[in-house]
């Protein structure tokens, strides 16, 4: 019976899927969204979460915590500083998961997974010119 077995195993083993799920948290933090497959971004929502609960938390032993699993200091910074604070009003649900289709080489289910909350980039925003008639 697979009662309470919540773990997606993703064909790795245990330290190779933590490793994953560490780079794949890092590249969004990093990047603000990622495009990966369905399986590896439903995977990565819980982990990401937790990261962000651990940033909007903001002691010593969160920050510790959060270090101990991405095992980079400067995107733990990134985390606290930008991505958390963007987060603070939202009791959870701070990752959007869009399906996108089918890979074109092996037809893997693709989504992007982004932060609900993250700030518009400047490539991202189009001006809008206001007209107004005499």
């Amino acid at each position: 019976m697979r009662n309470r077995k919540k773990t997606v195993k993703l064909g790795r083993d245990t330290a190779h899927r933590r490793s994953l799920l560490a780079n794949l948290t890092c590249s969004l933090i990093q990047h603000g969204k990622i495009r990966t497959t369905l399986g590896k971004a439903k995977a990565l929502r819980p982990v990401a979460e937790k990261m962000v609960t651990l940033g909007k938390r903001g002691d010593l032993h969160a920050r510790r915590q959060a270090v101990a699993f991405l095992r980079h200091k400067d995107i733990v910074k990134t985390l606290f500083e930008d991505v958390a604070p963007a987060a603070a009003d939202r009791q959870g649900g701070y990752c959007r998961i869009t399906k996108l289709g089918a890979r074109q080489s092996d037809s893997a289910p693709m989504a992007l997974i982004e932060w609900v909350d993250a700030p518009a980039s400047s490539a991202e925003e189009v001006d809008v010119e206001v007209v107004t008639e005499a």
